[in-house]
């Protein structure tokens, strides 16, 4: 029986790949320097400028916990993102999310603190933090998919690292314009000093935003529209068509563990009174883990697309849990060396084998017209339980907060998930774009579309 042919794929304009990658590369840079300035004030600010500061042990749990807030928050903005952007394009949603990141941001360094309003500075502090959350919930499902459908077929992989290297991007500047300020003194620290690198985020965002307005719709999405016509709810056939896929993804994301817990709570426990290092040498292990990565991610994604997006994907994974336990070991010690060292291996070259490869491997499970859904709603589900593993690493790591091996061994735990998504995904990195996700018998589908 003969095989039907598919359409042939529109192709990109010339340059659109390139742009596509830049606009993704900017407006991940923007959203995580937005994000991750948050966590390293959670960690280092935010216990003694919003919370009771008279016991140093809860209000550094609570001010982890508002950093999980935003995670609990996208999986939310991630229905709502990822439907819009299956109906009326990646372009569109790539604008919102930029816009409302940097003005969440930007709100966070006008708050006041809990010595001017009370308790009300918390509430308002977690109110900006929802709104943060539920602009990452489409940013990087977007920006992957922009990046993904306008890429040639056999450079998927680097194309769409692009995104995850704005995210580590977005970490290192974070990171880099935090040194100087958290060598402020203290009562300057606590004033106003903390509130510069919020206020710079507004800068970034006006860049990014002139830059995401340029870019072309990409050909995969203009195709899906003027043939089959766009999904009436994307969420309905994801459900149908792909819910094998989507479970793969949330599990596959929970990687981001690894993430959360080296920029956040491996931080706090180095400079916590267990240890004693100082603020300024740990960012320093961040920035240079994170310019690593910014090297190793599109290496990884390059060789993705030559062996495959699985064997590249679980070198990330499975190698992450001996990574970050010799990691947070090194930290016990005390020896910068040894966890400057260690700290760039886990972080900057394990981890970013799984970092850098998940955006091609996650959008290749789906096809054109529920791609942007089942990336957002996948990973926003599994970021979420991520955004928490900052919180209960500080609970698990006991009243001392100095139990590094509990913390070893539940970070391990967390990349099993991750291990057996990859194992049980198809292999993709050489079939069609136009063909990614398609299934046998999609039946009644051509129902569910309208015309754009």
């Amino acid at each position: 029986m003969s095989v039907p042919t598919p359409a042939p794929a529109a192709e990109a304009p010339p340059g659109q790949p390139r742009k596509a990658a830049t606009a993704a590369w900017i407006g991940s840079a923007l959203e995580y320097y937005d994000f991750f300035i948050y966590g390293s004030a959670a960690a280092l600010i935010f216990p003694k400028v919003f919370f009771d500061a008279s016991d140093p042990a809860t209000a550094t749990l609570l001010s982890l916990a508002t950093f999980g807030v935003a995670y609990a928050a996208r999986p939310i903005g991630a229905l709502f993102l990822g439907h819009v952007g299956d109906r009326l394009g990646r372009k569109k949603i790539m604008v919102f999310t930029l816009i409302l990141m940097g003005l969440s941001t930007f709100l966070i360094g006008c708050l006041p603190t809990r010595a001017q309003v009370g308790t009300l500075a918390p509430v308002l502090l977690v109110l900006c933090r929802v709104l943060q959350g539920i602009s990452a919930a489409g940013e990087q499902a977007s920006a992957g998919s922009m990046s993904l459908e306008h890429a040639p077929p056999d450079r998927r992989g680097f194309f769409t690292s692009f995104t995850l290297s704005g995210t580590q991007g977005g970490q290192l500047i974070a990171t880099l314009v935090f040194i100087p300020i958290a060598q402020l003194p203290e009562d300057q620290l606590l004033s106003w000093g903390w509130r510069v690198p919020f206020w710079l985020s507004v800068a970034v965002a006006v860049v990014g935003y002139v830059i995401r307005r340029r870019l072309q719709e990409t050909p995969a999405f203009a195709r899906q529209a003027a043939t089959e016509g766009v999904v009436r709810l994307p969420l309905a056939v994801l459900m149908r068509e792909h819910w094998a896929d989507v479970l793969r993804v949330i599990a596959g994301a929970l990687i981001a563990s690894v993430s959360t817990i080296f920029t956040v709570w491996a931080l706090a426990y180095a400079t916590s009174d267990a240890v004693g290092m100082s603020r300024t040498s740990m960012l320093w292990v961040g920035a240079l883990a994170n310019l690593v990565a910014l090297a190793a991610i599109p290496l990884w994604a390059t060789l993705s697309d030559r062996i495959g997006r699985r064997p590249v994907y679980l070198i990330g994974a499975v190698g992450s849990v001996a990574a970050m336990a010799g990691y947070l070991w090194a930290i016990s010690t005390g020896s910068y060396p040894l966890t400057l060292t260690l700290g760039i291996i886990a972080f900057g070259l394990v981890y970013s084998a799984a970092n850098g490869v998940w955006p091609a491997f996650y959008g290749e499970m789906f096809a054109t017209r529920v791609r942007l859904s089942g990336m957002a709603i996948g990973t926003q589900i599994g970021f979420a339980v991520a955004g928490f593993a900052v919180t209960f690493a500080a609970e698990i790591a006991g009243p001392g907060g100095d139990d590094w091996q509990a913390v070893a061994l539940f970070t391990a735990a967390l990349c099993v998930p991750p291990t057996l998504a990859a194992l049980s995904a198809r292999e993709t990195h050489a079939v069609p774009t136009e063909l990614l996700g398609e299934r046998a018998g999609r039946s009644g589908s051509h129902q569910e579309t309208v015309s754009a």
